[in-house]
């Protein structure tokens, strides 16, 4: 996963040519994909009591039933927080990878690779600076997607603005960065999963495997990577959204608690089958893109 410099290029310009392209790929991604996001959130977010039929059953059912009840407009609640979110998470976490990873290992040169740690390294940096600077874009976006469940006239947010100006009055500018902690862990060792993993995956099918660097290479790669960040991230996926969607003055200590007591430890991995989809999806629409991005700015030799 290797950005060449142009020529002539500075740090200044090659530092922005890299988030830009990272913002612009990962908002393509957003777009094609949140439907499954908005899945993903409900099913993580629901709380069925013993003896009841929980009310979404798997993604394509939760979409379907979103889709029926509120609108095939629903299904992309949250898409304009989504796209703010996309542009400064995504734009520093992948953008800033690259530049980072040299910083660590030094720029390679042609047939160098950086180890594994290294990568890990670079993408758990990337991932904690971003969401840090991100944080209330993400939070603002789950709960537009959470409030969908609710009957129109009860809910409390009209608008992503309206939903900033709210939780700025009622919990104070700090609420914008509610669940910043656990944010964080998710953020760095899904981005890390997520970056090194690609990284790792194109690295072997070029050099070990002596295959093309085209399509279908950027495919499995992505789509591997998405796996792995998915089986790696979802406890703290299913945690910063549960956190996110708290009433404020609740505890994190107790809801965890009553969060495992009532639903068990598998309660962790709610809506695994969704977030997989939706994650493996995005990040195949998003490398994709930001491969074809790259290319539009390769310097014919």
């Amino acid at each position: 996963m290797n950005t060449k410099r142009r020529k002539g290029e500075g740090d200044v310009a090659f530092f922005f040519r890299n988030v830009l392209m990272a913002s612009t790929a990962a908002m393509i991604g957003e777009t094609a994909t949140i439907p499954m996001d908005t899945a993903k959130v409900r099913l993580q977010i629901q709380k069925t009591p013993a003896g009841q039929e929980p009310k979404y059953k798997g993604m394509m059912q939760t979409m379907g039933k979103i889709a029926g009840e509120e609108g095939a407009t629903a299904l992309w609640s949250g898409l304009t927080p989504g796209l703010q979110r996309q542009f400064v998470f995504a734009g520093l976490r992948i953008g800033l990878y690259v530049p980072i990873r040299n910083l660590i290992c030094g720029e390679m040169k042609p047939g160098e690779n950086p180890t594994l740690l290294q990568k890990i390294a670079a993408g758990l940096a990337t991932g904690a600076l971003g969401i840090t600077v991100a944080n209330p874009t993400d939070l603002v976006k789950v709960r537009m997607q959470a409030q969908g469940q609710l009957p129109p006239a009860e809910r409390p947010y009209t608008s992503s603005m309206d939903c900033y100006s709210k939780t700025v009055a009622n919990e104070g500018v700090l609420g914008l960065w509610n669940g910043w902690g656990p944010n964080v862990l998710r953020n760095s060792v899904i981005n890390a999963a997520e970056l090194a993993a690609y990284d790792q995956f194109k690295q072997m099918a070029l050099t070990n495997m002596g295959m093309r660097d085209g399509l279908p290479v950027h495919i499995g790669c992505a789509f591997g990577a998405g796996f792995v960040a998915c089986v790696v991230g979802s406890p703290v996926d299913v945690l910063k959204t549960r956190i996110m969607n708290m009433k404020a003055g609740s505890s994190v200590p107790g809801m965890v608690t009553s969060m495992v007591q009532k639903e068990g430890m598998l309660a962790f991995y709610k809506g695994f089958t969704a977030n997989f989809m939706r994650l493996g999806s995005w990040n195949v629409v998003m490398f994709v893109s930001l491969e074809k991005i790259k290319g539009l700015f390769t310097d014919t030799e």
